[in-house]
């Protein structure tokens, strides 16, 4: 049963599933239904809401509404658990879309959410950007709420703080030797081969320019996984920027060395999310919230 008007439901679902085919699928009507129902909506609000392509994606339009109907979502789950309890698993059974960035879900995220799911049956569907860019999946209507590095709210979305994540440079033993004999400078990490985890990844060039006040350019290895940062640092790829919760172990076994202790960098880290009366958004925020006081850094006073 589904309490969302018929358009809207067949307007988030051709974006969810990608096509109009799959969203029929899952609603159990036409292909033919799915194209009606949208160009209904289109016409009613007068703006062209999906782009036809493979995968569909939303319009500017589509993302403005997106935002909008992804609450609507939440409470209407919610609604169904109240008035039909007998709908309670396959209204949870919907996954709660959230963006993510790499190195919170591989730290300490993951424990938040198999807490959810163990006390209150919740699915997601995890967005990986980096923490400069989650919100833009946020402001585009594609999740519910996002962990990001932006303090300032979307509009019509409340911010809390979660801590800071401390970043250390590290590599091999033997790159620091080789690479570093006399600390870092600009000479050396001009030189010094550098792992970034993707071309959005500006952690490793604000390091640098921190240390350096200068604009250089090192050969980089672009590596998209923050658990094989550690490793591709431990054999001598590259030097780069790994949080501690990562960093630990490798450390401990000596497999990497930190190339400077005193330079650290802090990321702050704040949760994002719709600002309506939703428990699942309130469970959430404070899952996530418990999590982080014991994973992160606190903000400073």
């Amino acid at each position: 049963m589904d309490l969302l008007h018929p358009q809207l439901a067949a307007f988030a679902a051709v974006i969810e599933e990608g096509s109009f085919e799959h969203a029929a699928r899952r609603l159990s009507v036409t292909p033919s239904a799915i194209s009606q129902r949208i160009k209904a909506l289109e016409d009613r609000l007068g703006q062209v809401l999906v782009v036809r392509q493979v995968p569909c994606k939303p319009t500017a339009a589509g993302e403005r509404l997106l935002l909008r109907l992804r609450p609507m979502q939440a409470l209407e789950a919610e609604a169904l658990a109240d008035f039909l309890p007998e709908e309670v698993r396959p209204a949870q059974s919907r996954p709660v879309a959230i963006a993510v960035n790499d190195d919170s879900l591989h730290t300490w995220v993951i424990t938040a959410l198999a807490n959810l799911h163990a006390g209150h049956g919740y699915f997601f569907d995890v967005r990986v950007d980096d923490q400069d860019h989650t919100l833009d999946h946020l402001r585009e209507g594609a999740v519910l709420g996002a962990i990001t590095s932006e303090r300032k709210p979307l509009q019509g979305c409340n911010v809390f703080a979660l801590g800071r994540m401390r970043y250390h440079a590290i590599a091999s033993p033997a790159f620091v030797r080789k690479h570093f004999p006399r600390g870092m400078d600009a000479a050396s990490l001009a030189a010094a081969p550098m792992i970034v985890f993707n071309r959005k990844d500006e952690l490793q060039a604000r390091y640098v320019r921190r240390v350096t006040r200068a604009k250089v350019t090192p050969p980089i290895h672009y590596l998209p996984t923050s658990t094989g940062f550690v490793e591709a640092a431990a054999k001598g790829l590259g030097w780069c920027l790994a949080p501690d919760l990562l960093a630990r172990p490798a450390l401990a076994a000596g497999q990497i060395a930190t190339i400077d202790e005193e330079r650290t960098l802090y990321v702050p880290l704040y949760w994002q999310c719709a600002a309506v009366p939703s428990s699942t958004l309130q469970h959430i925020t404070q899952a996530l919230r418990s999590v982080a006081e014991t994973a992160l850094s606190p903000e400073p006073d």
